[in-house]
């Protein structure tokens, strides 16, 4: 997805619009055409630098239907039909996850995709609706409005992403519309049929429309039904999520288990984390004891979205007086020259002694940016450094001194609480 959101921005000069008053006049065959090109450029050569690299340490690549079995044994049926058995001190369980399937969305319509068929799109649809707008339907969502396609989002939460600090949320919905995405919160239960040969998603409300296509986004499954995880003693919990210690080992000695089939966050950067944690720990590498406490997260919508640590709320919760500090995209030079001049940054701060407490951001490379104040916090900073920091001119990262400035004048007024 994220190859295909980069190259629909590309190609439809979807950033700069408003800069030059001009976009790119492709037709949606050659869009589609290029799309498809790009990604399967992008997908080829990362499948061929992790060959290389399993290659290079002399691993053995075995493809198969694989189950467990006592004492560390692995079956595997190849595709041929074939069946191998293998047996180690160590198995590590990493086989990701798919989309969820509720009963009730016909997803054996060709026009009801989820987020990997959606991939394989062989159009660019006139309409879609997109049910679910966590991170995956928000991304999918902002991706089809680029390319041109009249997009509905439908979420039964009451804004976007409420995990995600309330005025980056709030800057996110706004853009959405502004860019003619139908956002249409509060709103669950959304009943998908086939009305005279056209698609009908109909509303809570009542109220429909006949989209020409439907992306389900709402929800991931681990991939562990077929893995006969109770011959081998591995346990899950009442969500059929793999039972994992701090050392990533399942209730099995030597089996362990990483990334979406043990839940939360489920983000490819944590999870590759926990397989490194994981393998340091079955073999006694000293190099990587435990996953950062402290993951960023990225989201590719159109706004992006980069964030670290507390949010005001999360801040209050905890007892700790905190202030914000913000600034704009629009005031700071290089998103001005560039004209991607959606969003803020927001620097959560502790009021007592001023340690940086959360980086909320909103915006061009914003998933690149939090990293600056990822850093700060982990080292316990004080949002001083930003002010101390010179940052060249003109770059996006400026944007953290003068919400730092920001910061500090909301420090030195009184406290009202």
């Amino acid at each position: 997805s994220k190859t295909l959101r980069e190259a629909a921005v590309y190609l439809t000069g979807y950033r700069f619009r408003d800069v030059y008053g001009m976009a790119l006049g492709l037709t949606g065959d050659m869009l589609v055409d290029m799309l498809r090109k790009r990604e399967s450029e992008v997908s080829r050569s990362i499948a061929e630098a992790v060959r290389a690299n399993l290659d290079r340490h002399g691993i053995e690549l075995i493809r198969g239907e694989a189950r467990l079995g006592p004492e560390r044994r692995v079956l595997v049926t190849r595709p041929d039909g074939s069946a191998v058995e293998l047996s180690g001190s160590v198995v590590l369980i990493a086989t990701g996850s798919r989309p969820f399937h509720p009963a009730d969305i016909p997803f054996d319509d060709p026009d009801v995709h989820d987020s990997d068929s959606i991939i394989h799109l062989d159009r660019i649809p006139g309409s879609m609706v997109v049910i679910g707008a966590g991170p995956v339907g928000s991304e999918y969502a902002s991706i089809f409005t680029a390319l041109g396609s009249k997009v509905t989002l439908v979420d039964g939460a009451d804004r976007l992403m409420p995990f995600v600090d309330h005025e980056v949320s709030d800057v996110l919905l706004a853009a959405f519309r502004r860019a003619g995405l139908d956002v249409r919160l509060g709103s669950p239960g959304a009943a998908v049929s086939r009305v005279d040969g056209r698609l009908r998603v109909t509303f809570g409300d009542g109220s429909f429309v006949e989209p020409d296509m439907l992306l389900f986004a709402a929800g991931r499954v681990g991939n562990t039904e077929t893995l006969d995880l109770a011959a081998a003693g591995v346990d899950c919990d009442d969500r059929r999520r793999i039972v994992v210690d701090e050392r990533f080992q399942t209730t099995a000695a030597g089996i362990y288990a990483a990334g979406d089939v043990i839940g939360p966050p489920a983000l490819a950067s944590v999870s590759a984390e926990q397989g490194r944690v994981a393998a340091c720990h079955a073999f006694d590498i000293p190099f990587k004891q435990m996953v950062d406490p402290l993951p960023p997260f990225g989201i590719y919508s159109i706004p992006e979205i980069g964030m670290v640590g507390m949010t005001e709320e999360a801040a209050e919760a905890a007892g700790i007086p905190a202030v914000s500090g913000r600034f704009p995209f629009a005031a700071n030079a290089k998103s001005r020259i560039i004209g991607t001049t959606d969003g803020l940054i927001k620097l959560v701060v502790a009021r007592d002694d001023r340690r940086l407490l959360g980086v909320h951001i909103i915006g061009d490379e914003a998933a690149e940016m939090v990293h600056v104040g990822q850093a700060m916090i982990h080292a316990g900073e004080k949002v001083d450094r930003c002010i101390d920091t010179t940052y060249n001119i003109p770059t996006r990262t400026e944007v953290y001194k003068y919400a730092a400035y920001d910061a500090l004048q909301r420090l030195s007024e009184p406290n009202e609480a």
